[in-house]
């Protein structure tokens, strides 16, 4: 027995078959399987498990609580002080924060607001000459054409709209009223385009230098290659000023829903001269005016009662007609300029601070003193090359026979010119009309012709403006 029991082989227990505490064997399957016997360990693992799950519970709901109180202080302005109503605070965990583009200056934006016939060609050309300044030469041009025989009130809003495009440097919206299944817009298709500084000057053209101040020479700008739109707006980018001068604009009102858009800060100088003389000019040219003629009379209301365009027993020729025209338009241009000039009288909020009126006389007489004053309204830098360049074109010896080209004149002169031209009826006929732009611009009536030919008696007063 003995022997028996002494060679019987040792059976070995797998160290995880073993309780480490009490030597015990734990019961155990074919597939390996545990079946723990002791409670105590058991319930010790899940109060552990219970105690890790209830801290991740925890953190959870905190960072969820945090978060919510981060959206909640981004999204409402705080309410701490009477500062601090007026300012959201912007956290950098808000996505937006990623993609806001960086805060750039704004572009100043000057609309001339100006009729035909007015010195808006030299006006404007003081603006061209600046080579901090994008300037751009009726380019509501195009729409009439494209849309005549459109009367001139009806094409407002068109105007307008183009106007938002351009002062975004947007320049596609040219090709809308561009020819069916004519070529591309190019920077030479512009109106006036061979006149512009920046069209004719590097880097779209090496005919001449921004920085230069001097008249274009069309002739040589013709020569200039034809750049496309988009590098016009390219060019266009790089400004922090734009001017756009313009004749379609009746009224400042019209501009009020571009003047009161945050996104851009417009300011309108409005160019005037006296009606009696703007008509006198429009009859010197009225064969080049003849559509826009035309598309201003159809804007005149039917029903209101006018006088006499002649005298009676006067035999009415072809000049009488064209004349008929070219005053007539003068009853919708001073109707729309006494809505703006009413506007300005009592300026409402949007055009505030954004409003200058220049008598187109006071700049004639004084041209260095009233270029100063508009380059200060409109955050601009004159300097002695564009002062000289505005007085040369002022204080010329001759009146030019060309009524669109802007040359050096006896400005002054060229004012007072309707004076010993216009008839007397012709006379009556637009301070009718403009009797009341003329009250606030500082005109003078006249009673006789003797009194209109009078040149020692000035027909200006102070505005009230």
């Amino acid at each position: 027995m003995r022997s028996k029991q002494y060679h019987q082989p040792l059976k070995l227990t797998a160290p995880w078959e073993k309780d480490a505490g009490f030597g015990r064997k734990l019961k155990t399957y074919r597939n390996h399987t545990k079946i723990i016997a002791q409670p105590g360990i058991v319930m010790k693992v899940l109060r552990r498990k219970r105690i890790v799950l209830f801290m991740a519970y925890f953190l959870l709901l905190v960072l969820t609580m945090l978060n919510l109180a981060n959206y909640k202080w981004t999204k409402e302005p705080q309410q701490c002080n009477h500062q601090m109503r007026s300012t959201t605070y912007q956290s950098r965990s808000d996505i937006r924060f990623l993609y806001r583009p960086s805060l750039a200056k704004k572009r100043q934006l000057i609309y001339v607001l100006t009729t035909w016939r007015s010195g808006s060609s030299f006006f404007g050309e003081l603006f061209n000459q600046n080579p901090e300044v994008f300037f751009l030469y009726e380019p509501m041009w195009h729409i009439w054409q494209k849309l005549y025989p459109g009367d001139a009130v009806s094409l407002q809003g068109a105007a307008r709209d183009m106007l938002s495009s351009l002062y975004r440097c947007d320049l596609s919206v040219f090709q809308l009223y561009n020819s069916p299944g004519g070529k591309n817009f190019t920077s030479l298709g512009l109106f006036g385009a061979t006149l512009n500084k920046v069209v004719c000057s590097y880097p779209l053209c090496s005919a001449y230098r921004k920085e230069v101040v001097g008249m274009v020479d069309d002739k040589v700008c013709k020569k200039c290659p034809p750049q496309s739109l988009r590098l016009l707006e390219e060019e266009c980018l790089k400004y922090n000023t734009i001017v756009i001068k313009g004749v379609r604009i009746l009224d400042v009102n019209v501009l009020a829903p571009l003047m009161e858009d945050p996104s851009l800060d417009l300011k309108v100088i409005h160019l005037v001269r006296d009606p009696r003389a703007v008509a006198n000019s429009r009859i010197k040219s009225r064969h080049g005016l003849i559509r826009e003629n035309l598309q201003v009379v159809r804007s005149r209301d039917p029903k209101l009662r006018r006088i006499p365009f002649v005298d009676p027993g006067h035999k009415v020729n072809k000049k009488d007609g064209s004349d008929y025209h070219s005053i007539g338009a003068m009853e919708v241009i001073c109707d729309r300029t006494s809505r703006t000039l009413r506007t300005a009288l009592n300026p409402p909020g949007w055009l505030k601070g954004k409003y200058m009126a220049v008598r187109y006389e006071d700049l004639v007489e004084n041209p260095v003193k009233t270029l100063r004053s508009v380059y200060r309204f409109a955050n601009l830098t004159t300097n002695h090359d564009i002062e000289s360049f505005a007085l040369n074109m002022t204080s010329g010896s001759s009146s030019s026979s060309k009524p669109f080209i802007v040359s050096s004149r006896n400005a002054t002169q060229a004012a007072s010119a309707w004076r010993m031209v216009l008839s007397i009826q012709q006379i009556k006929q637009v301070e009718d009309y403009c009797h009341h732009s003329m009250s606030v611009l500082g005109y003078e009536r006249v009673r006789t012709a003797g009194e209109a030919k009078d040149l020692s008696k000035s027909l200006l007063t102070r505005s009230k403006l």
